[in-house]
């Protein structure tokens, strides 16, 4: 009996010694983690252009990998074409963070829920369409998702609620539908929620926890469909810091609380273009700044209220002033210093002020009717002085607008903007200009509104040889239009990608396009007072004349730049040219412009947008093996005169160094156009075809 269990023993011993052994040879021939995650990543094909140099065969040192311990842990990447559902998201796992901005991301693949260590992900501007896809819901440990700027559709997944330990949620600018989710209520760790430009509808959600959103300090809402009433509750948001709920459908009264709130001086409310009725609670003097324009308030506004925030926050309601409001904004008794007193009496008369100026134009409108009725003997005077008077009111020439685009007829249209169509229009004695008219129903849209009539402003302020001529507008509800010089080759984009028109514009004008919006864009910045952001250069926005000279348009999303705030914005311009901090920071200052001065350069240059280029120069070693000669716009032929070469040397350079990921390092346009203002460059000691691009990275 012994020897048989001994024998048993012996056998079992044997066979569990050959399985161990087989298993052990088997896993040497299985490819380790690390394996399959270069194989993933290869296989993505998003380093094409680099392991095939075969420059390293560890990717832990590729571009936009960053590892530990051996293993990937984050993919970051912009304006670099990521084709998602191509990366085997199973074998990379351990991924961390996540960053593809303006990659050209078409979809988010349903393998996203195997990244469940992800805390950050970034697929924002990107052209992702569908539904969010619901492995999402396994992604428990995001602290960051930003997935604004596509066209995702569907309403927001009510899993949004099981990502607890998100902080920064935003889905704006997409074309997500149906309600807010309740569930959002269970994100207490949110500090940040951006769901505006979608079509939300329903009320605004409010959490029932007992410390709902302690940790929000901003909440955006703008541009849905939203209704309801603002919740009372408000006043539990310890922290919140920005509220903007405009261009919803929201009714109802003003909470009183929204000015009792904890941190009520810090809190920037927006609450216009919405359907808001009843009085303006006395609270509201406690916040940092105030809009409620374009609602159906009533009541006289709070004396302590009108002296506070300006004229602007109360517009297109139904309010009245205090009877007091003729007598100093302070108490009587109260010390005033002098700068405060003018503050408060231009706050006083300027109402009064418009109010006469309102009163002389209806004035003037009647004697110009009436002479209209009389023979006018200097019928050629009149239509040459109109447009000096255009920018008062737009009435004058309403008439020959639309005797010469015969009501705007489909004939005389030009093209299509983004927020209105462009019409050819010669008025009498021979004048042609070009009008960009907003479409009713686009008109009904507050952003276009705004941005038609920020255009108005900002380009009635400047003037500039490079800066396209504004003649007048009309702002009037049914028919909004602004009047141009008249621009006949039309946008860069379009001469440069016409063949016949790109040869026509050789290297001297494409240099002078360059120059010219230098210019514009230092005048903007430093000569203006305050100054000037463009925030949407790109070629579609540079306009050439019959001499192919360029002036700089379309300043429908321009800003102001305050030195006492922080510009904090959303991202806006052209896909392609927006600096990249811009994703980070949400900052926007003079810097971005200089980004996109530097895309616009190269393009002009190089014939077509330079998209991988850029991508391809934040590879220091990359920019060794490429010569500057094979990336000019080989339709024309190689420059040969060597002035042309130097100032071409000189724009790429330039260009070059406006594209430095750190804004900081990058020049100004101020320096950028003394620069191009220096006749006579040093000349080049070699010939172009031996200038690589690294060099001029120097």
């Amino acid at each position: 009996m012994y020897d048989m269990m001994n024998s048993a023993l012996v056998g079992y011993i044997v066979i569990t010694s050959t399985i161990l052994t087989v298993v052990a040879q088997n896993a040497q021939n299985l490819p380790s983690p690390r394996d399959l995650e270069r194989s993933a990543l290869i296989s993505s094909r998003w380093w094409a252009n680099y392991y095939t140099k075969n420059v390293s065969l560890d990717h832990c040192k590729w571009p936009g990998i960053t590892c530990n311990n051996g293993v990937v842990t984050e993919i970051s990447f912009e304006n670099h074409d990521c084709w998602l559902e191509r990366l085997n998201l199973h074998q990379v796992r351990h991924l961390i963070r996540v960053h593809l901005y303006d990659c050209g991301v078409g979809g988010i693949p349903t393998q996203i829920g195997a990244l469940s260590e992800l805390t950050y992900l970034n697929l924002s501007t990107n052209y992702l369409e569908g539904e969010l896809p619901l492995s999402m819901a396994n992604l428990t440990k995001l602290e960051t998702l930003d997935i604004s700027n596509s066209k995702i559709n569907g309403s927001i997944p009510t899993y949004i609620g099981n990502l607890t330990h998100l902080k920064h949620l935003d889905l704006s600018s997409n074309q997500l539908i149906g309600q807010i989710p309740l569930e959002l209520g269970q994100l207490s760790n949110l500090s940040f929620l951006n769901l505006s430009v979608n079509n939300l509808s329903g009320q605004i959600p409010y959490p029932s926890t007992d410390a709902p959103w302690s940790n929000l300090l901003t909440l955006i809402l703008r541009n849905n469909r939203l209704s309801g009433t603002i919740p009372i509750q408000i006043e539990k948001f310890l922290l919140i810091q920005q509220i903007d709920l405009s261009g919803n459908l929201i009714e109802g009264q003003v909470p009183t609380d929204l000015g009792l709130c904890q941190n009520a001086s810090f809190l920037d409310v927006n609450l216009s273009h919405n359907k808001l009725s009843g009085p303006i609670p006395p609270s509201l003097v406690h916040l940092s700044s105030l809009d409620l324009s374009y609602n159906a308030l009533e009541g006289p506004i709070p004396l302590e209220i009108w002296c506070k925030f300006p004229i602007s926050s109360f517009l297109k309601n139904n309010l009245a002033y205090d009877s007091t409001f003729y007598s100093p904004c302070a108490h009587d008794q109260d010390p005033i210093q002098t700068k405060e007193k003018h503050q408060i009496h231009i706050k006083i008369v300027l109402p009064l002020a418009m109010l006469a100026l309102v009163f002389v134009g209806c004035l003037l409108l009647c004697k110009l009717k009436s002479n209209k009725a009389k023979p006018d003997r200097s019928l050629a005077t009149k239509h040459g002085d109109m447009f000096k008077i255009w920018n008062f009111d737009g009435k004058i020439a309403y008439e020959n607008i639309i005797e010469a685009t015969e009501e705007f007829d489909i004939r005389y249209c030009i093209g299509t903007g983004g927020y209105g169509s462009v019409y050819r229009a010669k008025l009498p004695y021979g004048r042609v200009v070009a009008l960009k008219k907003l479409h009713r129903l686009e008109g009904e849209n507050p952003m276009y509104d705004e941005c038609f009539k920020n255009e108005a402003k900002i380009l009635s302020k400047i003037r500039h040889q490079n800066i396209v001529k504004l003649f007048g507008y009309c702002l009037h509800k049914r028919c909004m239009f602004l009047i141009y010089d008249y621009m006949e080759r039309g946008s860069l984009f379009c001469v440069l990608r016409d063949e016949d028109e790109a040869l026509e514009l050789d290297w001297i004008k494409r240099v002078n396009v360059v120059k010219s919006i230098a210019h514009a864009l230092s005048y903007m910045h430093h000569d203006c007072n305050p100054p000037i952001l463009h925030r949407d250069v790109s070629t579609n926005n540079i306009l050439l004349n019959s001499k192919l000279e360029a002036r700089l348009s379309d300043f429908g999303i321009a800003r102001v730049l305050d030195p006492d705030s922080s510009n904090q914005t959303q991202i806006a311009g052209t896909r392609g040219y927006i600096a990249p901090e811009l994703a980070y920071t949400m900052i926007v200052n003079e810097k971005c412009d200089v980004y996109s001065f530097g895309v616009i350069a190269l393009e002009t240059i190089f014939g077509s947008h330079p998209g991988e280029f850029i991508s391809s120069i934040t590879r220091r070693s990359a920019t060794e093996t490429i010569i500057l000669q094979h990336c000019l716009d080989k339709r024309l032929p190689p420059p040969a005169d060597l002035s042309i070469v130097t100032n071409l040397v000189r724009v790429v350079s330039i260009a070059l160094a406006c594209l430095k990921p750190n804004p900081k390092s990058r020049p100004s346009m101020k320096e950028v156009s003394k620069e191009f203002l220096v006749n006579n460059p040093p000349k080049l000691s070699r010939p172009l075809n031996n200038i690589s691009i690294s060099e001029l990275m120097n």
